[in-house]
């Protein structure tokens, strides 16, 4: 039996209540991502044009179900896609990512935190899907202004 509020609304689990769609790029960022990726190979790419690779790359692991706590253990460098991200407009994103740099020092498993420490990222993992949701229209203000 699952739990619900006194309006009678269920009570979510983190998973659930963070759920949003995964962002669907449209197609003309998903051609400049293609071919900047195979063009990383032959030349070394511009700061623009890493930034956008670096946000491209990371909104996956943002929307997964251990999104900050995957993000900090993975082997990304860290500050390097933080700035990519600022670097577009994102500061909805930024505030989050930094905000949760602790994680980056605890153990291998989120099931591993405190109870203090798991309320804590989940109150800044809150802040993410508005941030997310304004991401498209940040990528193509910044494709046409700084890669037009």
């Amino acid at each position: 039996m699952d739990s619900r509020c006194k309006d009678g609304s269920r009570i979510l689990d983190p998973p659930e209540m963070f759920a949003q769609e995964p962002i669907e790029w449209p197609e003309k960022i998903e051609i400049l991502v293609d071919r900047l990726e195979s063009e990383s190979d032959e030349r070394a790419l511009s700061r623009e044009e890493r930034a956008l690779l670096d946000v491209y790359e990371t909104v996956p692991v943002l929307e997964s179900d251990d999104c900050l706590h995957e993000f900090w253990q993975s082997e990304v460098n860290h500050q390097r896609v933080i700035s990519s991200f600022d670097l577009i407009g994102a500061t909805a994103l930024v505030d989050p990512l930094n905000a949760s740099r602790w994680c980056g020092s605890r153990s291998q498993e989120r099931g591993d935190y405190s109870e203090t420490e798991t309320d804590y990222l989940s109150a800044i993992e809150e802040e993410l899907p508005a941030g997310l949701d304004e991401l498209i229209d940040l990528v193509l203000e910044f494709i046409e202004e700084e890669l037009g």
